[in-house]
């Protein structure tokens, strides 16, 4: 159980260059967009202009997400005493309701076509995605290694993975209807991608509602913390636990510690005694302990909560 958490920070990304990556990829998708618009004008192609709106719609997430990351990196201040670090976290919940509706569009639009086929424009749109696909790749790598670190950066990198597919499926469709007239290819393949998008957001989205819900974090066992904290010398009884994450990666805890009568003046070394060991043991870097004596404990407190 120990030090499970301190998950994924060995591979740290410098900030700045992390902000560099971020800023390319949306580099890399605007001048794509561009490019998109001005062939749809030029061949008179919706679905090129269509594909430049994904394109957009992508660089609009990852504008968000590095808006977020710039934000986070500011001190605490009189305004925000906890910091701005949930700013990512906020950041995310933008990004995942964009891909919930853009999955569930995604899944309207296949079930319509099943009933009405649109005509495939063939090679020229198999060439628009594959060059879609090619940004989307670019953008992938550029953002692969602070994704798995970062709950801000995975729903940007999401949202460019479902663009990844969709291109996917322009190019496993317009194959299919090239080939061998297969009409329905398109909307099977756009169904299976709607779910997937569906699929990942809702199961990324728990975690990021629970840390703004002020959650226990989800990598710890609540009741073996308290129980490590009863267990600890001097602890004669804990109550008004308070157990959340500040931000991703930073586990929190407030409690009330009874100090058993006649050892008042040891609090001090209790309470040192319990921040080290809550660090050591579950990686839970602010504590905020109000110390009582047992003799004026709070009267029937609840272990948990107030």
């Amino acid at each position: 159980m120990g030090h499970s958490h301190h998950h994924g920070h060995h591979h740290h990304v410098h900030p700045e260059a992390g902000d560099r990556r971020v800023g390319g990829a949306i580099a890399v998708n605007l001048a794509l967009t561009a490019a998109q618009i001005v062939g749809g004008l030029v061949s008179g192609s919706l679905a090129l202009i269509a594909d430049a709106l994904h394109n957009l719609s992508d660089a609009m997430s990852l504008v968000i997400a590095l808006a977020a990351r710039r934000i986070a990196r500011r001190p605490a201040d009189a305004a925000m005493t906890f910091g701005y670090g949930r700013a990512e976290v906020v950041a995310a919940l933008v990004n995942y309701t964009t891909l919930i509706l853009i999955g569930l569009y995604l899944g309207y639009e296949a079930v319509a076509r099943f009933f009405a086929p649109e005509p495939v424009l063939g090679w020229i749109m198999v060439w628009v995605a594959g060059l879609a696909l090619a940004v989307d790749l670019i953008t992938a790598a550029l953002t692969w290694a602070m994704a798995k670190d970062s709950v801000n950066i995975r729903a940007a990198f999401l949202h460019n993975l479902a663009d990844a597919l969709g291109s996917v499926a322009v190019i496993v469709a317009g194959l299919a209807v090239l080939a061998f007239g297969w009409h329905w290819v398109d909307p099977v393949v756009t169904l299976g991608i709607a779910g997937y998008i569906l699929w990942m957001s809702l199961s990324e989205i728990g975690g990021v509602i629970r840390i703004l819900m002020l959650g226990a974090p989800p990598g710890l066992d609540t009741d073996a913390v308290l129980e490590h904290l009863r267990g600890i010398d001097g602890v004669g009884s804990v109550h008004h636990v308070h157990l959340w994450q500040m931000q991703e990666h930073a586990p929190a805890l407030d409690a009330h510690v009874a100090v058993p009568e006649g050892r008042w003046s040891e609090a001090d070394g209790i309470k040192a005694r319990i921040k080290r060991s809550l660090a050591d043991r579950f990686g839970i870097g602010h504590v905020t302990l109000e110390m009582e004596c047992a003799a004026h404990a709070c009267e029937g407190a609840n272990a948990i909560g107030h």
